[in-house]
């Protein structure tokens, strides 16, 4: 009897998995590392060399006076938050639903640092000015998540970004920015870094998602809150008596990785226009505003996944590697463009697309197999 594939297994066994920029193994510890000096100094707690001359870099490229490497997101956004929560001597802080730190931390803010959440706006779109002018007078810092990873990475527009800035600095309610893929939305904002952090108070943004690093974030801001946030950095337990692998790792793919990030967003609404062609499938934002999208549909789990093993089995194309249940209703999967979508002939793709609509039609008329 044959065994069956899973999914998973389909797209790590493809020629052309799309997702990405490729596996995250050893190779790209060794890759970072292949023309480090030997004589490189580590840092120690949070001092050296290598970690100052990142953190000064990541504070420029951010247009901040200054910057604080940390070895996670959720760390850094929490001492963020809770940095602007006693600045202003409020616990209310407010966020969109499906903000990381609501539905990925086991609520660490409210156990930790005891803060209350006010959430923003509904579950299918970003924050908009209008879900600020409903804040209550007493809220100390609003986070903005750009792009809102869970609805698919979509954005407010920038005009609509530059009034809620506006209007939080009249009203004296603080604005950090939750950038984890905000080098990512820069094509199409049409604006530097520099330029979209400006409209904030503080930013956080990850080394390790679109820049394809082993792990890490960068915190930064004026000089005042950064120096606040390393004695919670170490009150976390996140001054690692050193941090230079991770440092290196993410030097390096920044170089690598920034001058392609307008590649990869056309890249991604070049793949969301395929996934358009396909009836039983529905594209969220219908055209990508950065790197990634989700795709929606209403077919049973089982039945998209026997589509996409067909493809990869058939032309080499690993579409996606999981699909997953909608609270909503109906299943979806995430597409986020990397390195590898480059590697895929253009022939093989619509190959792949042609198969695809032939295993939905198959479908439709009870022959799936």
């Amino acid at each position: 009897m044959e065994k069956t594939i899973t999914l998973l297994t389909a797209y790590n066994e493809s020629t052309y998995p799309l997702i990405g920029h490729g596996k995250r193994n050893a190779q790209v510890l060794k890759e970072a590392f292949a023309n480090i000096d030997d004589s490189l100094n580590g840092d120690m707690y949070g001092s050296g060399k290598v970690i100052e001359h990142f953190q000064d870099k990541m504070a420029k490229l951010l247009g901040k006076e200054a910057a604080v490497f940390f070895p996670s997101g959720t760390m850094a956004q929490q001492i963020a938050l809770r940095l602007w929560s006693d600045e202003k001597g409020s616990k209310k802080i407010a966020y969109h639903p499906l903000s990381h730190l609501e539905i990925h931390e086991e609520d660490g803010l409210k156990e930790l640092h005891h803060l209350e959440p006010i959430l923003l706006a509904d579950e299918n779109r970003p924050v908009l000015l209008r879900d600020l002018k409903e804040l209550p007078e007493d809220v100390s810092v609003v986070l903005l998540e750009l792009p809102q990873r869970e609805i698919g990475g979509q954005l407010p527009e920038y005009e609509e970004l530059e009034a809620m800035s506006a209007y939080c600095r009249q009203r004296g309610i603080l604005l950090h920015l939750d950038g984890a893929r905000l080098l990512e939305v820069l094509p199409y904002y049409g604006k530097s870094a520099e330029e979209v952090c400006a409209l904030f108070d503080s930013v956080y943004i990850s080394v390790y998602k679109g820049i394809g690093g082993i792990a890490g974030a960068v915190l930064a801001g004026e000089r005042s809150f950064v120096q606040q946030s390393k004695v919670w950095k170490r009150r976390h337990g996140g001054d690692l008596i050193s941090l230079y692998p991770y440092i290196v790792a993410a030097d390096y793919y920044m170089e690598q990785r920034l001058p392609r990030m307008a590649q990869y967003y056309r890249d991604a609404v070049e793949l969301a226009g395929y996934y358009r062609t396909c009836g039983a499938l529905c594209v969220r934002p219908e055209v990508p505003v950065s790197n990634m999208f989700h795709v929606h549909s209403n077919l049973q789990k089982t039945q998209l996944e026997a589509a996409f093993i067909r493809v990869a089995q058939e032309t080499g194309i690993g579409l996606c590697s999981t699909i997953r249940e909608h609270k909503a209703g109906g299943i979806y999967f995430e597409v986020s463009i990397g390195d590898r979508y480059a590697d895929v002939p253009k022939a093989k793709l619509e190959e792949a697309f042609g198969v695809l609509n032939e295993a939905f039609k198959a479908e439709e008329s009870g022959s799936l197999e």
